[in-house]
């Protein structure tokens, strides 16, 4: 059986689906959701987390997800909050550190304007603080995993994105400014 995807549903009921402004990948502490908040303030625009979404939709944490239904029904849930967002949504978007990882995400995002929030090991972790309220870098060694994650995650987020911004040494409104200006340039 296919499930119809939200842009489907759309245009079956007569609406067009919208497109968000700006969408915002990237690792675990490279600011997504801080970011989002500042452009949201620069732009003028609503922000939409597919995190919290996903958190929304079952009335659960994203950690109890993962620990009670494991990664792959997350990764399910994460797909389908993505695709939603993608149609629904005409602000700004954050995505889920991992949310890149499918294909079919990858895919969706085509066409988008696609920013990537860079970050460095050094400085994930440190903003991470290697938080357990953040499940995959939960575990014996969260050091090594983070740098894992970025050295498996880092040519996919460029792969999607159309914009990067280094967000080592610079503040949230340091980088929201750079953003909103590529933004406002398109």
């Amino acid at each position: 059986m296919t499930v119809p995807t939200p842009a489907a549903t759309a245009r079956e009921h007569g609406d067009t689906p919208v497109r968000p402004a700006v969408v915002l990948v990237g690792a675990p502490g490279a600011g997504k959701t801080s970011v989002a908040r500042a452009l949201s303030v620069l732009l003028g625009l609503p922000v939409r987390d597919t995190d919290h979404d996903v958190e929304a939709a079952t009335g659960r944490p994203i950690t109890d997800i993962f620990v009670t239904d494991g990664e792959p029904v997350f990764r399910e849930l994460e797909r389908r909050a993505v695709a939603a967002a993608l149609v629904e949504h005409a602000g700004i978007v954050s995505l889920g550190g991992g949310a890149v990882l499918a294909e079919e995400t990858r895919e969706r995002l085509r066409g988008h304007h696609v920013v990537h929030l860079l970050v460095s090991m050094p400085q994930g972790v440190r903003r991470t603080g290697l938080n357990s309220s953040r499940p995959l870098l939960a575990g014996v060694n969260p050091r090594g995993t983070y740098k894992a994650l970025l050295e498996a995650r880092l040519p996919i987020y460029r792969q999607v994105a159309e914009f990067e911004v280094d967000t080592d040494n610079l503040s949230v409104e340091q980088v929201g400014e750079q953003i909103a200006a590529w933004v406002r340039s398109r």
